[in-house]
């Protein structure tokens, strides 16, 4: 989490509200406490300025009113004696007019000279009309203002004459600006002291909430050890206490996830199926072990791709077609070493009570090899089927003839007996081999094993063979080595592996043609070899000639009496034994099939 700067902190806001709400409180103070002690002062100082207007009015009334031959001074000098006494300012200029507009005293004595003078002052005019004028007259170049009234002066309800004021009232403003100023100043005063406090007072907010923003980050790495600090019980305290209570509960529940997902990992970790998990985009987000398995992937390289480019199904369908699949599907993959099926089941992950789809859970089961079992045994039921069928329907067509008269026809008939006799021969062997088979295949099978002399055993059966031949003019060479070698083994099973081999070199052996067998040691194994020089098996057949009902040449095997199970018989014999067995044969000069059984130091000679 990134550090957050000073200017973006909670502590200097709370600081900066306390500031603007102090000093938004001091200026609408010390608004409205200006403006209203600057009415309050301009009103004291008219009232005042008119008491002392109509006073010395009166007194100028009165002045006016004395006969002035007993009096020694002039009424302009006996007003100017009021003047000290009501008109202490500088600022304030007095003029006395009588009712003919004739300026009798001033207060000021750079305006003597307009005593005795006529004056044309409107105001004045207005005055000796017994109209009062008042008005604050400001000047444009100075901007000082003035206080200027004009009163009438009676005497029994007539007007003798009119007094005539001018006063600044700079110094009432003068004195509002100087209370402005203490003001200003203590409105810095009080912000630096509220800037004090505010910070006292952030720090003891911010404080708790600092600690709960590290436990935040801490707790979002995974780590739940440690609890938050709570300073008291207000409101910032009750929440410290409810954030380490939601810390416990979080601790519970991530150890809770956590076992739960060990176990879920560890689940899916052995499983034998494949898993794969999608999101509500049918992009994969999960993969287990198995399923890379399978797939020949990692989960690495697959994660953010859509599943269906995965699974090679992105040419048929999109992801969300996968959400409408109820049965499994079969998928067919083509890798370098072999062919790979797998069977997928596809089920919904829904959420809000299945309102929303929120992906996918694809399990893969590998089903290769019950495929390939399946097929084997529609393969094998089929063969078995068509093996069946031809000697069937063979014998069918002669026993009909027979029952139709052929029976009584000394020629045809015994003719006709002796092929019912070989088709019958003929699947009984197929039935014989269907046993044997069946036999082995079971897992209760067993075999007598003994200690068996090779070279006399290999002897003895060839032999049989070299006399059942002579006929045929077939030669037989033995390549066989003149020492004592033991197999541990099942004679009985081991005499039919050799039968089936022999019998198959007879067969495809023209005649005049040659046998060739060998027997030689190679470390722990003795490898026996039977060479014939019939016409060979081409290349593209040599990788089947072990599969059950499998056949190079099938009309020749078929005349020659063969079920196609001979060599599937001695596959079956030599792996029971642990051994292997192969076959070599060049097209036109013949076939050599070889086998290998465990060599035996020492044994008991049979």
């Amino acid at each position: 989490m990134n550090k957050i700067r000073f200017y973006k902190s909670i502590h200097l806001k709370i600081v900066i509200i306390y500031v603007l709400l102090i000093l938004i409180a001091m200026q609408v103070i010390g608004v409205y406490f200006t403006g209203k002690l600057e009415d309050q002062l301009v009103d004291n100082y008219n009232d005042t300025l008119f008491e002392r207007a109509n006073l010395l009015a009166y007194y100028s009334m009165e002045e006016m009113q004395r006969d002035e031959e007993n009096e020694e001074r002039s009424l302009s000098r006996r007003i100017n004696e009021l003047y000290p006494d009501l008109f202490n300012n500088d600022n304030t200029d007095v003029q006395v007019i009588d009712k003919n507009n004739t300026v009798i005293s001033v207060s000021n004595l750079r305006q003597r000279s307009n005593i005795g003078q006529r004056t044309t002052n409107f105001r004045v005019k207005r005055a000796l009309l017994g109209t009062e004028d008042e008005v604050t007259l400001i000047n444009e170049v100075t901007g000082h203002r003035t206080r200027v009234i004009a009163i009438p002066i009676y005497s029994d309800d007539d007007v003798i004459g009119a007094i005539y004021i001018e006063a600044s009232i700079e110094d009432i403003y003068d004195q509002i600006q100087e209370i402005n100023q203490i003001l200003m100043t203590g409105t810095i005063i009080a912000l630096a002291i509220t800037a004090v406090l505010g910070i006292l007072l952030a720090r003891t907010i911010t404080r708790p909430i600092i600690d709960m923003k590290k436990q935040a980050v801490v707790m979002g790495r995974g780590d739940f050890s440690r609890n938050v600090k709570v300073y008291g019980d207000d409101e910032i305290g009750q929440l410290a206490t409810t954030f380490n209570e939601l810390n416990n509960k979080l601790q519970d529940a991530n150890a809770t996830t956590e076992a739960e997902r060990r176990k879920l990992s560890s689940v899916l970790t052995h499983m034998t199926d494949g898993v794969i998990a999608t999101d509500r985009d049918g992009k994969i987000i999960l993969m287990n072990k198995r399923a890379e398995s399978m797939l020949e992937k990692k989960q690495d390289q697959v994660l953010g791709t859509e599943i269906t480019k995965v699974l090679n199904l992105d040419k048929f369908m999109k992801h969300h077609d996968l959400y409408k699949i109820t049965d499994p599907i079969l998928l067919d993959f083509d890798y370098e070493e072999e062919e790979t099926i797998l069977e997928a089941h596809f089920s919904v992950i829904e959420k809000d009570n299945g309102k929303q789809k929120n992906g996918l859970i694809a399990v893969l089961h590998d089903v290769t090899e019950q495929e390939k079992i399946e097929e084997e045994r529609r393969e094998f039921v089929a063969n078995v089927s068509h093996e069946l069928r031809t000697p069937l329907t063979s014998m069918k067509s002669y026993l009909e003839a027979l029952a139709d008269g052929a029976i009584e026809d000394p020629e045809v008939a015994p003719r006709f007996i002796k092929v019912t006799q070989t088709e019958t021969e003929r699947m009984i062997r197929l039935v014989n081999d269907l046993l044997q088979l069946s036999k082995m295949d079971s897992k209760d099978y067993h075999m007598n094993f003994a200690s068996i002399h090779l070279p006399k055993f290999l002897d003895q059966v060839v032999e049989r063979f070299e006399m059942s031949t002579k006929n045929e003019s077939i030669d037989f060479e033995y390549k066989i080595p003149d020492k004592d070698i033991y197999v541990y083994g099942d004679r009985d099973k081991l005499t039919q592996l050799l039968d089936n081999i022999v019998s198959n070199a007879v067969k495809y052996s023209p005649e005049g043609g040659e046998i060739t067998c060998s027997m030689k040691v190679e470390k722990e194994r003795v490898i026996i070899s039977i060479k014939d020089e019939g016409v060979g098996i081409p290349k593209e057949n040599i990788p089947h000639v072990f599969d059950r009902f499998y056949r190079v040449d099938k009309a020749r095997s078929r005349n020659l009496g063969g079920t196609g199970l001979g060599l599937a018989i001695a596959k079956e014999i030599v792996l029971a034994h642990g051994g292997s067995i192969w076959v070599s044969s060049d097209w036109g000069k013949g076939t050599t099939i070889s086998f290998s059984l465990p060599y035996v130091e020492e044994g008991i000679d049979l």
